[in-house]
């Protein structure tokens, strides 16, 4: 039953794109699924998942108002429950200052600590580099698709924090992102952090809404 359930919510993860309200409305409503489609569900994507039923789900993330219900993923899943999580997240035009403070402080912080970000332009992804050049493992929560590199010039970072950290997402494949995706997104970076650092920010910003 367990394994039937998981495949029904990658199945309405997949056909509405990770949008947790109209997922939340075909569960709700009991909307038919087809159970051949069901039985091949997993060959229409190529990385990993995990979904809220399952017992490695972080406790976090279910603490927060609308939590996925699936999390698409590539890399170690076991990093996403482990203690000394840190979120470093800043402007995507940072500022030199900000640069060097992001460096300085992501490569003070002790070497079991585990950096997450968002893995945009700017602080996102000099926190997840320093982190990396420090031997620190590292989360990037994706806005866009798990396939969906954005922006493409991170696409070298992307196949790094792929390989040796993890990269997740609530939404399935190639999706695009959108404007909106990324302040929903911040939720779960949010969630499964002990701490967030703040490096720069505007005052009305996805970082101040972090």
């Amino acid at each position: 039953m367990g394994d039937i359930m998981r495949k029904i919510l990658l199945h309405f993860a997949i056909k509405y794109n990770g949008d947790y309200y109209k997922i939340y409305q075909a569960l709700k409503e009991k909307e038919i699924v087809n159970k051949n489609e069901i039985e091949n569900i997993e060959n229409k994507i190529d990385c990993k998942y995990i979904t809220i039923i399952d017992k490695d789900y972080p406790e976090s993330l279910k603490q927060i108002a609308n939590p996925p219900f699936v999390l698409f993923y590539y890399g170690d899943i076991s990093l996403i429950n482990k203690p000394d999580k840190i979120s470093v997240i800043g402007k995507r035009e940072n500022s030199n200052y900000g640069k060097v403070m992001c460096n300085k402080i992501v490569s003070e912080l002790n070497n079991q600590t585990i950096v997450i970000s968002g893995l945009a332009k700017g602080i996102d992804c000099i926190a997840h580099e320093c982190a990396i050049k420090t031997n620190k493992k590292t989360i990037a929560v994706l806005a866009s698709g798990i396939d969906y590199v954005y922006p493409q010039c991170n696409y070298k970072l992307y196949e790094l924090i792929k390989t040796n950290g993890l990269l997740i997402s609530e939404y399935p494949n190639k999706q695009m992102p959108i404007k909106q995706s990324f302040l929903i997104r911040n939720r779960i970076i949010a969630a499964l952090s002990h701490s967030i650092i703040v490096i720069e920010a505007n005052y009305k910003s996805g970082t101040m809404n972090t």
